[in-house]
């Protein structure tokens, strides 16, 4: 489901986690997809898959490697690793 050379960002309306993870990649610049949950039922699986059973959010797979709710900087941590190229 997701993209295995960047970032994708799975979210939900109204979560301040979610808000917050986006609003500083944004900043930042980091290209990114980012898939609301509540709007795609294989996104939900996908984040369930990962997730222990449940939606928690954000979830963040950085060129395949998935990351439940992260901060803005392990995120960025996992960019430099993963896949630099992204990086301006």
């Amino acid at each position: 489901m997701s993209n295995n050379e960047g970032v994708t960002v799975y979210w939900r309306p109204g979560c301040p986690y979610c808000m917050r993870l986006r609003l500083a990649l944004r900043l930042r610049r980091l290209p990114r997809t980012e898939v609301n949950i509540w709007e795609n039922a294989d996104a939900a699986a996908f984040v369930r898959s990962v997730a222990d059973g449940n939606e928690t959010v954000p979830t963040v797979v950085v060129a395949g490697h998935a990351m439940v709710n992260p901060s803005p900087g392990t995120v960025m941590a996992e960019v430099r690793g993963r896949a630099p190229h992204l990086l301006t």
